[in-house]
């Protein structure tokens, strides 16, 4: 057995997932790339085949399974490539806060939808001048008797066409303390005064619907509220931990797939009557490839088991999540090398792959900021 304490009944979820995938995702894969969406109707049959939402407990609708099943679904998604069905960015991103920090009629009222895929999910944080830094937020948040005034501008927002709730987070003016003013609200989609800009086109990941939003003397209940007042910037950086995490297992799930279809070109390929994989620069590269992989997947792997045993791996999450976005976006481009001119269409997996793989430094936190706060824990 590996380090990720995987059992029978959850390498039979697998197969099931991946025998779903194949048969109702993969088909669609480029007619939601050209459309730039992933139609309402696959978050629903997603939701009841029971893969959104695993860890949700059985009260509020969910299955009540434990987190290695939300990563499988994640490393099979990761497999065939698909980010316009973002499973998990609502399941183990945004979700989680509602989980988490919700009261008991928010919980009653919005998991069961969560989970069934009625309900799609979004987290607003980004602005036009404040990405990874939440303290500098502008949009703000002002009670009105028993509501709650929003006004701002979110941007880059991952399910913001599709979304059917907004966890945002908003400035608190009367509160001066930059991080203590911030705090996180619940808006559905349809509340007066929120609305969507453009549906924004994007290098890569052309079916995940990313949008701006706008909010406009948007007046939500004051119940609305999710957590404690004040608590906003507390709650972002607790959950940025699994967020990250999620994000790693993307990461070297899409490397190893990457790396199984150069193997198998390579090997397939022949070049002056002999398999492309017999010339030594190509075995010397795939050999490197294979290497930073698999250091990447165990250092994972044990993140996922400290992870689950409810560890503070904070800082070892933050080299995770950089680690193995810079190394896909490395291995991918070498990957393309190999492939030649065949890497480069738009019919074969490499040419997306490379597209999608490039914001992953950037999103949840660039490699930089993941730097700085590795640092930060060593008292640098």
């Amino acid at each position: 057995m590996g380090i990720l304490k995987l059992t029978e009944d959850h390498e039979r979820f697998r197969l099931q997932v991946r025998e779903y995938l194949a048969r109702e995702v993969v088909p669609h894969t480029m007619e939601w790339e050209e459309a730039h969406i992933v139609p309402k109707e696959a978050w629903r049959k997603l939701g009841e085949a029971g893969y959104l939402c695993p860890c949700i407990a059985k009260e509020y609708g969910g299955p009540g399974l434990d987190f290695r099943y939300t990563v499988i679904i994640t490393e099979e998604m990761a497999a065939i490539g698909q980010a316009g069905l973002a499973a998990m960015l609502h399941s183990d991103v945004v979700v989680p806060y509602i989980n988490t920090y919700g009261t008991e009629e928010q919980k009653k009222k919005y998991l069961p939808g969560c989970v069934s895929g009625e309900i799609i999910t979004a987290v607003a944080m980004t602005e036009p001048g404040a990405g990874s830094d939440v303290g500098g937020l502008e949009a703000t948040a002002e009670e009105d008797g028993d509501e709650i005034v929003i006004n701002g501008v979110k941007t880059f927002i991952s399910n913001g066409i599709n979304c059917d709730l907004v966890v945002l987070a908003a400035r608190n003016p009367e509160i001066a303390d930059k991080h203590a003013g911030v705090s996180l609200y619940l808006v559905e989609d349809g509340t007066p005064g929120f609305t969507r800009g453009k549906h924004l086109d994007k290098m890569g990941m052309h079916s995940q619907d990313t949008a701006e939003l706008f909010f406009s003397n948007c007046r939500i209940p004051k119940e609305n509220i999710l957590g404690q007042k004040g608590h906003g910037f507390l709650m972002l950086m607790e959950k940025l931990q699994q967020e990250r995490l999620m994000s790693a297992i993307a990461n070297v799930a899409g490397a190893e797939n990457a790396l199984k279809w150069a193997v198998a070109y390579a090997k397939e390929t022949m070049v002056d009557g002999k398999p492309l994989s017999k010339s030594q620069a190509v075995k010397f590269k795939l050999a490197e490839i294979a290497t930073e992989v698999s250091m990447n997947r165990v250092f994972l792997d044990h993140l996922i088991e400290e992870h689950i045993a409810g560890k503070d791996v904070t800082a070892l999450t933050m080299m995770s999540k950089f680690a193995s976005s810079e190394m896909m976006n490395t291995q991918l481009a070498d990957i393309i090398d190999i492939f030649g001119e065949y890497g480069l269409l738009e019919s074969g997996p490499i040419a997306k792959g490379f597209r999608d793989s490039r914001i992953t430094t950037i999103f949840a936190g660039t490699t930089e900021i993941m730097k700085t706060i590795i640092a930060k824990s060593m008292g640098l």
